[in-house]
């Protein structure tokens, strides 16, 4: 009787029985179609498909509570801006070492108001507060310091830092539309953008592509070197889920609005978020494009410390294949 519970056990031992997968942890991010990639990878169990693991998928979004959540080991790969990432890559060079898995989306920010005497940035006043998703480290942060530098020289860069205050996309639309909480402007991103702008008090002063020179990553993978080194079959298995979601929602974007209406709603109709993802500013890719450009903005503005000598300095050499800036 022992033997045979004995031979009954290696036997479940040998087929993986008593094994248990390992759960790699994913924050789907800040919401929106720059996290539209994510949804798709979970909807379709994409990562699953390439790996024997386990994927737990957490309500997290906002690029700071993103960074705290790889620091801390709550999650194993996160996805934020360019700004974000180049802020805990430069923090953690010698530590955890942060580098990027790959892009995910290239896309314009918009700055929306919902009052008439800001015709541009410039017009703003101490009774305005712009939404953003997280003050100093996202991308709208970045921008309006990169264009009061462009505009006002180095020593004005963070003119507009004091009229920014931290909110989540869907919120910042309720409030930009209602006109509650003080929100004068919200800086936007697809489809919280298209939402408010059906409000026809609502008009645009402002977008990132103006400011960058042209398509700029909106959202990217990261992960720690260390993660990457335990773990090369999960790292490979992620990077090659990302990019078959993203041919799957070029291919098929009645299916990928389908699933960004059930997943936020957010007022819009299948038809509309169709047409958004067939503006032809929406990318979806994992190319990074003009992360460059921020990492030398705030490396000369002293936000990071290091500075990259190339994007590749950025990014694991599973991506540097590919036509990077």
């Amino acid at each position: 009787m022992r033997l045979a519970m004995t031979l009954a056990f290696v036997f479940l031992t040998a087929c993986g029985g008593g094994a248990s997968k390992h759960e790699v942890r994913i924050p789907k991010g800040a919401g929106g179609v720059g996290f539209l990639p994510l949804l798709v990878m979970e909807k379709y169990q994409l990562i699953e498909k390439y790996a024997d693991v386990k994927v737990r998928w957490m309500d997290l979004g906002g690029p700071a509570a993103m960074n705290d959540a790889l620091l801390s080991s709550s999650a194993d790969f996160i996805s934020a801006g360019p700004p974000a990432f180049l802020t805990l890559w430069d923090k953690t060079r010698g530590s955890a070492n942060v580098e990027g898995v790959a892009a995910m989306t290239s896309m314009p920010m918009y700055l929306n108001t919902n009052v008439q005497h800001l015709k541009k940035l410039d017009d703003i006043t101490d009774q305005d507060k712009i939404a953003v998703t997280s003050i100093k480290v996202s991308i709208p942060a970045i921008i309006m310091q990169m264009y009061a530098q462009q505009k006002y020289g180095p020593a004005q860069a963070t003119r507009f830092d004091k009229f920014t205050v931290s909110m989540a996309h869907p919120d910042a639309v309720v409030a930009l539309l209602s006109g509650s909480a003080g929100i004068t402007a919200h800086f936007s991103s697809p489809p919280f953008h298209q939402r408010e702008r059906k409000d026809p008090r609502i008009r645009t002063i402002l977008n990132s592509d103006d400011v960058m020179g042209g398509s700029t990553t909106f959202t990217m993978i990261s992960t720690t070197s260390k993660f990457r080194q335990e773990n090369p079959q999960i790292f490979a298995a992620v990077l090659k889920a990302l990019e078959e979601a993203n041919r799957m929602i070029v291919a098929d974007k009645n299916m990928a609005a389908d699933l960004l209406v059930t997943s936020e709603g957010g007022g819009l109709t299948r038809e509309e978020i169709v047409e958004v993802l067939n503006d032809p500013h929406i990318k979806f890719t994992t190319t990074p494009e003009h992360v460059m450009k921020y990492a030398e903005f705030m490396a000369a503005s002293g936000s990071i410390k290091n500075r990259p000598g190339s994007w590749k300095d950025l990014f694991f050499s599973e991506i540097h294949g590919v036509p990077g800036s």
